[in-house]
């Protein structure tokens, strides 16, 4: 192996270390890997820019902006209120239907950004109930990233494998991955009544103080409230057309974002700009930067040729490879380098004669957001709600939700095996 492509595996192990230990932020860390990847002459600027995915990045900040200024409308605390009285003030059917929003933000939205929205929400009701947060607040994760496997824009390592692949449009995230994460869903609803229904109990005078709540109060500003849903639903509407428009799915979301922000003007602007998540858009350059040396050096290649020769080409055993190998590698590390990385290598599989690579791609992002469910550091999800709800008093410990997030991960993977196998291999 030349020096170069060892040099470029010793940035990239060190990085994905640092990465995985925590001690420094996860972006700093990228960005350093990806700078020394150019200052050590393993890949020039140029190609380190090339290697930039903007379609995702794109996508990421528009939808950051235009869920950033829905949220000042209050639309989620009306909709979480609405879900509770209509749930007549019952525990267990509020956490059921606090699960469905979740799941149903989380594909169109995207996880992260519909947690942080839910998470003060499930204390408001949950204090009014008087009952322990900590099950609806596991229930929600669960859910965030189930939810966020159904389509290109619910997941970071969807929207990843979207962008890398022309072919895998917003239609067709959707053909594919939205009925299992739909099965996956039901499935599990009823064993959240079984894990949690003794820890939610509730008086009847509670139940009834839920109902005379007056949802209709949390809408903050009804003309925004308008225009947010009205560009909103223009722009799912142009996820849904993007093929057919030959627009990337990026364009369609920094579109939408700049034409609300057009109709709500200068001082919004400013505020939904602060609200980006800037250190997490760094954290992708850094990573992108930092697979560059991996691919430019060959050892990709190097990679794929090896995953090749383990399962002899075949298909079957190629998915199920990818689908395990990327759960279990996910439950325990950041998803979005995994993701970075496993894209140009199955992609190499093609260049090598692979033919069929549509069930390597679901087998990718199934296991990569559905692996995100095994422990509390298996998504940013998972660790934004930990953090959240360790604030209000009530911590999440890693043991605690791996007892329930490991089977029910094991579980929604089963099942997903199940699914490629019928549905692509058989």
């Amino acid at each position: 192996m030349e020096q170069q492509a060892v040099l470029a595996i010793g940035i990239f192990l060190i990085t994905y270390a640092m990465i995985i230990a925590e001690k420094i932020h996860r972006t700093i860390v990228a960005m350093i890997g990806g700078v020394l990847m150019i200052v050590l002459g393993i890949v020039d600027q140029e190609a380190a820019l090339h290697h930039i995915d903007f379609n995702t990045l794109g996508l990421l900040i528009g939808m950051m902006i235009i869920v950033s200024i829905t949220a000042e409308t209050g639309l989620f605390k009306y909709l979480a209120l609405k879900a509770a009285k209509l749930s007549k003030g019952d525990p267990v059917r509020i956490m059921l239907a606090l699960v469905l929003i979740t799941a149903v933000g989380s594909a169109f939205l995207d996880n992260v950004t519909t947690v942080l929205l839910m998470v003060p929400v499930t204390f408001s009701i949950t204090r009014q109930l008087q009952v322990n947060p900590v099950p609806y607040l596991i229930t929600q994760i669960l859910a965030s990233n189930i939810g966020g496997t159904a389509t290109l824009i619910g997941d970071p390592p969807n929207i990843m494998i979207g962008s890398a692949v022309k072919e895998l449009t917003f239609m067709a995230f959707i053909y594919n991955l939205a009925p299992i994460a739909a099965v996956i869903l039901v499935v599990t609803l009823p064993i959240f009544v079984l894990m949690f229904r003794k820890q939610i109990q509730t008086t009847p005078e509670l139940k009834q103080s839920i109902m005379q709540v007056n949802e209709r109060e949390v809408i903050t500003d009804q003309t925004l409230l308008v225009k947010s849903l009205s560009v909103l639903g223009l722009t799912i509407l142009g996820f849904f057309l993007h093929q057919m428009l030959h627009l990337e799915s990026a364009t369609v979301a920094l579109a939408g974002a700049f034409l609300l922000l057009l109709l709500t003007g200068e001082h919004t602007m400013e505020e939904a700009f602060t609200k980006v998540e800037w250190t997490t858009i760094f954290f992708f350059v850094g990573l992108f930067v930092l697979v560059s040396g991996l691919i430019d050096t060959g050892v990709i290649a190097e990679l794929a040729v090896k995953a090749i020769e383990l399962t002899g080409g075949n298909p079957v055993a190629t998915s199920m490879l990818i689908l395990w190998l990327s759960a279990i590698a996910s439950a325990f590390l950041d998803n979005i380098p995994f993701v970075a990385t496993m894209i140009p290598m199955i992609q190499e599989m093609g260049n090598m004669g692979v033919e069929n690579l549509e069930p390597l791609w679901w087998s990718l992002a199934l296991g990569a957001c559905l692996g995100g469910n095994g422990t509390l550091i298996g998504a940013s999800a998972n660790l934004i709600v930990a953090g959240m709800s360790g604030k209000e008093g009530y911590p999440i410990k890693f043991v605690q939700f791996m007892k329930y997030g490991f089977p029910i991960m094991l579980l929604s993977v089963v099942l997903a095996n199940l699914y490629l196998y019928f549905r692509y291999l058989l």
